[in-house]
């Protein structure tokens, strides 16, 4: 898959509050897309097929399954957002009981896929076998604690894994590198205006070097190769760009600290050196991703 501009949504009013269901959307429609490239370099370097069985903690809206799938891969998905899952749902299970989908079923594909609510059941994998894969799609190293529940989740996870099973993180590269990163700077000057100034989970901050081999050492991963991914943003206009980068909850502490209002047109402002001669918005960026071991 390529990166693709994304053309402007019709019919939403970009300046009202955004309910769960609506920034769900705009994740999905908008914003998931521009990590493909991430997802297919580490499935060609993982050798993703018929024969593995991933776990996706943190699988979103179902995009980077969906792709594992295309591939044969079975797939089970774990994410606390149940919007987002929802619509997962709606890409990979769209008849209902898919996941529970019998042996005998006529159509094969609908036994490779599964998605659990974060705190549901044990997330056991669609064919029953313990998995060879773990990954982490939802990048880490941009917002302050962001790691935080992801140390704990993986030592639930590596237990349901064979011995040796490899585990893939993924983050944000270095800020010389993101684009994207001058913008994100906005949320860490808003949430500033606080007052007392806000420092709880979320805010944005710098990407350090070591971010996903420190996640590695809490979690008792063994690193065993690391690779960078270029993930350009393109967005048909600065208002899918603005509606695409607040999906991520990136900007959710500058939101509380000022207004939504506020926000959207500081965004806007930011993103002007990355405009085009056509509207379209362009922000080079790079992302890295660590291979560990079990």
């Amino acid at each position: 898959m390529t990166p693709t501009l994304v053309r402007n949504q019709l019919g939403a009013d970009s300046s009202a509050p955004a309910d769960a269901g609506t920034r769900a959307r705009d994740w999905a429609e908008i914003q998931e897309r521009m990590l493909a490239p991430l997802y297919e370099a580490v499935y060609d370097r993982m050798e993703i097929g018929a024969a593995t069985r991933m776990l996706s903690l943190g699988c979103g809206s179902g995009l980077a399954m969906l792709v594992a799938a295309a591939r044969g891969a079975h797939v089970t998905g774990v994410d606390s957002d149940r919007e987002r899952l929802a619509l997962a749902r709606a890409r990979l299970l769209p008849d209902a009981g898919w996941d529970d989908a019998p042996a005998h079923s006529p159509h094969p594909a609908r036994r490779r896929a599964r998605l659990v609510a974060d705190g549901g059941p044990a997330p056991v994998g669609a064919d029953g076998a313990p998995y060879n894969l773990i990954t982490v799609f939802e990048p880490i190293g941009c917002a302050a604690g962001d790691s935080e529940g992801l140390v704990p989740a993986l030592r639930s996870a590596v237990p349901l894994a064979v011995r040796g099973a490899a585990v893939v993180l993924t983050g944000w590269g270095p800020p010389e590198r993101c684009a994207t990163a001058a913008v994100l700077q906005v949320a860490a000057r808003l949430a500033d205006t606080a007052r007392p100034p806000r420092t709880e989970p979320g805010r944005w901050r710098p990407t350090l070097r070591d971010d996903l081999e420190d996640v590695a050492a809490r979690a008792g991963l063994k690193p065993d190769g690391s690779g960078r991914v270029s993930c350009p943003f393109g967005y048909a206009d600065v208002d899918s760009a603005v509606r695409g980068l607040l999906s991520t909850g990136l900007f959710d502490a500058a939101v509380r600290a000022t207004d939504r209002s506020q926000v959207e047109k500081e965004v806007a402002e930011a993103l002007h050196p990355y405009r085009r001669e056509d509207g379209t918005v362009w922000m080079p960026n790079v992302f890295r991703y660590l291979v560990c071991v079990t």
